[in-house]
């Protein structure tokens, strides 16, 4: 969804093919810093964006910060335009950063899961939110396990319907 947002110049274009946000809470957006739409494998770099929309709010984490910024930037200002909301754009620079060049997909389905579980699931309806990843351990390996995981628990599940 952010890539097509990034690459459709007027974002209320894309409303009829897009969820109905109405009674959404928070939006989960990866982002990948590929430019050229014909790449579909393009792109060096993952981050994660959630929009808060109740609050307005949209909270930018990333491993190699700043290095999907614009992209984010841009991301956050056209879903702004589709919701007809304005929202104030958060880079959260004390985002869990990786060692290397190869774990910013890894980074962003563990901060995806952290933040979903850990922070949004257990928030009483009525009270703020601290979204800061701050101080948070990403461990990648741990986190490619767990992955992997999940697709075996899914490949036997296709499996036992198949027999």
């Amino acid at each position: 969804m952010s890539f097509m947002l990034i690459q459709t110049p007027n974002p209320l274009t894309l409303k009829d093919a897009l969820p109905d946000f109405t009674k959404t809470t928070h939006i989960f957006l990866p982002i990948n810093d590929c430019r050229n739409p014909s790449v579909a494998e393009g792109g060096s770099h993952w981050s994660l964006l959630l929009v808060s929309i109740v609050d307005g709010v949209a909270f930018h984490y990333d491993s190699l910060n700043p290095a999907n910024r614009d992209e984010a930037i841009t991301t956050t200002k056209k879903l702004g335009t589709l919701l007809g909301k304005d929202l104030q754009f958060l880079d959260l620079p004390d985002s869990p950063q990786q060692e290397n060049s190869s774990d910013c997909g890894v980074f962003v389905c563990v901060q995806m899961k952290h933040l979903l579980l850990k922070k949004l699931m257990r928030a009483d309806k009525e009270q703020k939110v601290s979204m800061s990843m701050g101080g948070k351990y990403i461990d990648a390996s741990h986190g490619r396990k767990a992955m992997l995981e999940v697709i075996e628990g899914f490949r036997k599940e296709g499996e036992s319907r198949r027999s």
